[in-house]
């Protein structure tokens, strides 16, 4: 997906290259210890960064700011609508219990042996357009039951259905790092989704099936009875789903808590009350890697309690699951359209109408709207949604990700006063001269944000920035890779300064140490592997 940034007409600093070393590497430091340190909210942080960066590199005031600005623009025009669209459509998989339909219907037509590679598959799916932390919501409450009911350790599927919805989160867009990456370094996004699938289907097996079974055996956990999913039949209409529905983890969702606390020490949460009343805003304010989407404002948006109609007002039509095939193809419409412009790109003569109507319906925008509009009647009115409740979900998808638009937005500034300060080009020719590989530089950059930070955005944002002059020496494969390995490093050994790693331990009731053994070693697990995949598949294109 090409991105157009603002070229200053001419240099914008007199700085030489040690000067924008220093500017560079105090830039990201600043970035760094705000977030992890000073608990600074990472916009703010990546803003200050920016500006750290640019007085250092001796950067005019206006041309800093014009240089950030047009980094913000640029980035929140490429990526803004495709994040608030790929939300819409979870949004409305979500609310509408299509995403519990293709769970329990995959679940409930496997045997004990095959779960773990069942949880993974449908992690998977589910992953492609729900966020990381929505995914955890919806799906963990069900592991916990299912591991409850079959006698199949926790560990063993759990941990497959972390590692497909982490996978996902990471390499396949249209989630936020993927995309970031994708148009920072212009790289091509159908070619760039079709790689990331075939790297995440072998990552996804020895990360999660795989890994589940070996570490099952060394890290025992027992289902938290306050997380188990409860159903309560319904009192009337409103369009509450009934007994016979999908079961709902409303419990999982609803604890009187306020969720993981990224600042809290080792000796575990502070502040947290199981035995407060269920507001259903549990862990309001959840934000895996910084991103601040809160999991119930998208799951259920407007409500003040977990499984709660959208509006109940005017109607009493009852509530009906979509069907398992149009939720499953709703959700991979947008990717099939997508893949279809690149294979289109690769075998078709360019001006020929096949070639010009692929191109059209594969754009990225046009093919998530096409799967928003979709949305609306396979997993909306036809499941007993009136207009109103629709656009209800629609809109109360959007509130959730401003934070991560803004955090997008301001990556984008600090990216582009890289850019324009000209460290990319330091970065390049010192690449270059070194003979270091574009891939393990943008991996290796990523690695050591993601460790430093614990966001996987910030990570993402950052190492797409400075690796970004090597993509203009790169072919369109290997491009797509960059991006790839860029969104591998991000995904390294998250630890006590993500979220992510809270909301684990927290969900599956796992000491400091058990959540090391298992959540951060298999997200190291999916950042090697995914990275070998990278480079496998940039010795065979």
């Amino acid at each position: 997906m090409p991105v157009l940034l603002a070229a200053p007409a001419e240099p914008v600093t007199n700085a030489g290259d040690a000067q924008l070393v220093v500017a560079a590497l105090l830039g990201i430091a600043a970035v760094v210890l705000l977030i992890a340190w000073g608990k600074v909210h990472p916009f703010l942080s990546l803003i200050l960064g920016a500006a750290v960066l640019g007085v250092v590199a001796a950067m005019a005031p206006d041309a800093m700011i014009e240089s950030f600005s047009a980094g913000v623009g640029s980035t929140v025009g490429g990526v803004g609508l495709l994040i608030a669209l790929g939300a819409m459509i979870g949004g409305l998989l979500a609310e509408s219990g299509g995403a519990d339909g293709i769970v329990n219907r995959v679940v409930g037509r496997v045997s004990g042996s095959a779960l773990p590679w069942a949880m993974a598959g449908v992690a998977a799916l589910i992953g492609l357009p729900l966020f990381f932390e929505v995914g955890v919501v919806l799906l963990v409450p069900i592991v916990l039951l299912v591991s409850l009911r079959t006698d199949v350790p926790l560990m063993k599927i759990g941990i497959p259905a972390l590692a497909g919805l982490s996978v996902l989160h990471g390499l396949v867009p249209p989630h936020p790092g993927p995309l970031v990456a994708i148009s920072s370094l212009d790289a091509d996004l159908g070619l760039t989704l079709g790689l990331g699938l075939i790297i995440a289907i072998p990552t996804v097996i020895i990360a999660g099936p795989v890994f589940g079974n070996f570490i099952a055996r060394y890290v025992p956990a027992t289902a938290p009875a306050a997380l188990l999913p409860t159903r309560q039949p319904a009192t009337g209409g409103g369009g509450r789903r009934g007994p016979g529905s999908p079961a709902a983890p409303t419990a999982g969702r609803g604890r009187g808590t306020d969720g993981p606390d990224t600042g809290r020490g080792p000796d575990g949460p502070t502040g947290r009350s199981t035995d407060g009343p269920d507001t259903g805003r549990g862990r309001a304010g959840d934000d895996v890697d910084g991103d601040l989407l809160t999991d119930d404002d998208l799951v259920n948006p407007g409500t003040g309690r977990p499984g709660a109609p959208v509006d109940d007002s005017g109607t009493e039509t009852a509530r009906r699951t979509p069907g398992f095939w149009p939720a499953v193809l709703t959700v991979l419409l947008p990717v099939v359209l997508m893949l279809l412009r690149a294979v289109g790109e690769l075998t078709m003569a360019e001006g020929t109408f096949a070639r010009q109507a692929l191109d059209i319906a594969g754009a990225p925008i046009v093919a998530l709207l096409a799967g928003v509009l979709v949305a609306m009647f396979t997993l909306g009115y036809q499941a007993g949604f009136s207009r109103g409740q629709v656009s209800s979900v629609l809109g109360g998808s959007l509130p959730p990700i401003a934070g991560i638009l803004l955090i997008v937005a301001a990556g984008g500034g600090f990216k582009q006063v890289l850019v324009d300060a000209g460290v990319g080009d330091l970065v390049a020719d010192a690449a270059k001269d070194a003979n270091l590989s574009p891939l393990l530089l943008g991996w290796l950059v990523a690695v050591g944000i993601r460790v430093a930070t614990g966001s996987a955005t910030v990570a993402t944002i950052t190492a797409a920035g400075i690796v970004a002059p090597l993509a203009a020496t790169l072919d369109r494969p290997e491009v797509a890779l960059l991006a790839l390995a860029v969104g591998c490093g991000s995904l390294f050994f998250s630890h006590v300064n993500d979220a992510g790693f809270w909301l684990v331990k927290e969900y599956f009731g796992l000491t400091v140490g058990q959540t090391i053994k298992s959540w951060s070693v298999l997200e190291t697990i999916i950042s090697v592997v995914g990275f070998a995949g990278v480079l496998l598949l940039d010795l065979l294109l």
